[in-house]
């Protein structure tokens, strides 16, 4: 090797470890570390840190440059959070009441590259708040956490008398619960809010399930007068089946902020994160691209909790994200409502311009006032009444909102096509509604559990693949599985296409019933006209290996499918509640072409499920 050999490679030597040196610095001056306790954020102190939190964020987010990554580090402890000194926000959150403002607890606003480690830490709100909001962040992680309320909305009572001839009921308040007596009427009381409980949820003492086909039922929160502290007569409530020892969370129809919002967000990871209330659901994201839960919980906290409930709605909801939405390892229980469902909203064609340019109108009174597309997004167009899509799609050119003043809630948008609309989409004679398919996520639904709910366990409508795999429904009050789809009510897309449903077990679900409850699992869109239909709505979804324990008859319903499978499913009887369901088939379809059913026993016999 020769002396310029020698002197260039040396020099590629001392460059190398200059660069890897230099690298290191760099990458370790991009993470910025921040522990709470530094700045006063201490655990168990009883302070209110909502105030110092919030203004260590604003500076956080200030001092942060776009290649640096955040960690922000809590102690394991209980944080209070008051409404007091919280950022105030305007936001239209789905599938929510449209009430603002909204006081956020945690306002996590255009972070880039943050984790949030909790390290155990329990954050306990007060008030009427919205805990967390992730809004426009990308690449950010909640690690380690839980969200809870001093105060629920819900009030938990348990009965101890009850004279069904008279109509008389005694129950007694759980202990934190607050209430008054106005007028003889019962109100359930926290800090700064009071509400009268409207309907109720009843569950089984011992077990925690909720009461055989028991449904929705009125509480008697009227005509009621104190007997003493936390006991109270209701003079005109009248309910059999509400034996002494039931425990029913009172509750009324008000949802006006779930546990996290994520909104506009990218990569949105939540590691063992735990909501154990909210007023809303436990996670409501939307506009979102791609979102990882990993151990994510809407659950008691454990148990010995003596709660029976969690949210007053689903547990998790996703309304117009894309990418992928994964859920594993997860906790859903005593929830208002279900554990996952994940939609599209249809805009209603309301007018048409000219033969490229529409009017559509947000038509929910819970969902409008977010972006509904975008330039470049594919959309398609379908008839309300059959629940048929035109095959042409098309592309949006231009999309803004029709606004009498800039700070209205956004309703409707003034929509441009790239392509011309065929003459048949025409509002003046038909219902149309029109479908963003850009905003649709693929689903990976596994090794999760779901108990012990009011309504249904998992609903899914969108086009890209979902597996719903080695899941346990353990007493889901309604159907376990239901795929949708509805452009007349709720206004939630869309069409399955391609929906794998295996090594799941189901024990006893459908116990009461609710909307679209035909069976275990409901294939159930919202098709005010089907004699008239001609194509299929839903198509391609297999279901195999998966274990059924049902006291009643009906394991499957489907209506307007091309292709299903039920295949090698393992059915097992039992006698803990009697049948009752109106639907006496296992199986029974209504207008399905493509069909392969075989192979699956009933209490270890091969049986021929149509035929029963």
């Amino acid at each position: 090797m020769n002396l310029s050999t020698i002197y260039n490679f040396s020099k590629a030597i001392i460059l190398t470890t200059l660069l890897s040196v230099s690298l290191s610095f760099s990458l370790k001056a991009q993470t910025k570390v921040y522990n709470l306790a530094t700045y006063g954020i201490i655990p168990n102190s009883g302070k209110n840190s909502t105030p110092i939190l919030w203004d260590l964020l604003k500076k956080i987010k200030a001092q942060t440059a776009n290649n640096e990554s955040v960690v922000i580090k809590f102690q394991k402890g209980r944080y209070d959070f008051y409404p007091v000194g919280a950022a105030v926000r305007t936001y239209y959150i789905s599938n929510h009441d449209q009430d603002n403002p909204k006081i956020v607890g945690i306002a996590l606003e255009k972070f880039k590259n943050l984790t949030v480690e909790g390290n155990g830490a329990d954050l306990m709100f007060h008030g009427r708040m919205l805990p967390i909001a992730l809004v426009e962040g990308n690449n950010v992680k909640l690690k380690n956490l839980s969200i809870d309320f001093e105060s629920p909305q819900i009030a938990q009572i348990k009965v101890i008398e009850n004279d069904t001839i008279n109509g008389h009921i005694v129950f007694e308040t759980a202990p934190w619960v607050k209430y008054m007596i106005k007028d003889s009427v019962f109100y359930n009381t926290g800090e700064g809010w009071q509400m009268q409980p409207t309907s109720g949820i009843a569950f089984e003492s011992a077990t925690k399930h909720i009461i055989f086909n028991s449904g929705d039922i009125r509480v008697g929160t009227k005509g009621v007068t104190e007997i003493s502290p936390g006991k109270i007569k209701s003079y005109h409530w009248k309910n059999n089946n509400l034996i002494p020892g039931t425990v029913i969370a009172m509750r009324s129809w008000s949802r006006p902020a779930p546990g996290i919002f994520a909104h506009k967000g990218k990569n949105i990871s939540l590691k063992n994160v735990k909501v154990h209330y909210a007023e809303g659901m436990g996670l409501l994201a939307q506009l979102t691209e791609n979102i990882y839960m990993d151990g994510f919980g809407v659950c008691l906290r454990g148990k010995n909790d003596p709660r029976y409930f969690t949210t007053q709605a689903d547990a998790t909801h996703f309304s117009g994200c894309k990418g992928e939405i994964i859920s594993k390892n997860g906790l859903y229980e005593g929830m208002m409502d279900d554990a996952i469902n994940i939609h599209g909203t249809y805009l209603k064609l309301v007018k048409k311009i000219d033969s490229k340019t529409v009017i559509g109108r947000y038509m929910h009174s819970q969902s409008y006032g977010f972006d509904w597309g975008y330039e470049n997004d594919s959309v398609q167009f379908i008839q309300s009444k059959t629940m048929e899509l035109w095959d042409a799609k098309n592309r949006i050119s231009s999309i803004v909102p029709i606004q009498a003043n800039e700070n209205d809630p956004i309703k409707e948008f003034r929509i441009e096509f790239t392509k011309e609309l065929s003459a048949e989409i025409d509002p003046s004679k038909l219902d149309i509604g029109i479908e963003n398919l850009t905003w649709t996520p693929s689903v990976v639904f596994t090794g999760n559990t779901i108990r012990n709910n009011r309504a249904r366990g998992a609903l899914f409508s969108t086009p890209k693949p979902v597996l719903v795999a080695r899941n346990l429904f353990d007493h889901t009050s309604g159907c376990a599985i239901l795929l949708c789809g509805d452009s007349n009510g709720w206004y939630e897309t869309g069409a399955c296409r391609d929906v794998e449903i295996r090594d799941n077990r189901f024990v006893n679900a459908l116990t009461s019933m609710y909307q679209f409850t035909n069976a275990v699992i409901s294939i159930y869109p919202e098709i005010p006209d089907l004699k008239n239909q001609k194509k299929y709505f839903h198509s391609g979804i297999r279901i195999q290996y998966n274990k059924f324990e049902t006291f009643d008859r009906p394991i499957l319903y489907a209506k307007s499918v091309n292709g299903l499978m039920f295949k090698d499913n393992k059915i097992t009887t039992n006698k803990e509640y009697p049948a009752f369901h109106f639907n006496k088939k296992p199986i029974s379809f209504n207008r399905l072409i493509g069909t392969e059913i075989g192979n699956n026993k009933v209490d270890g016999k091969l049986t021929d499920l149509l035929a029963n």
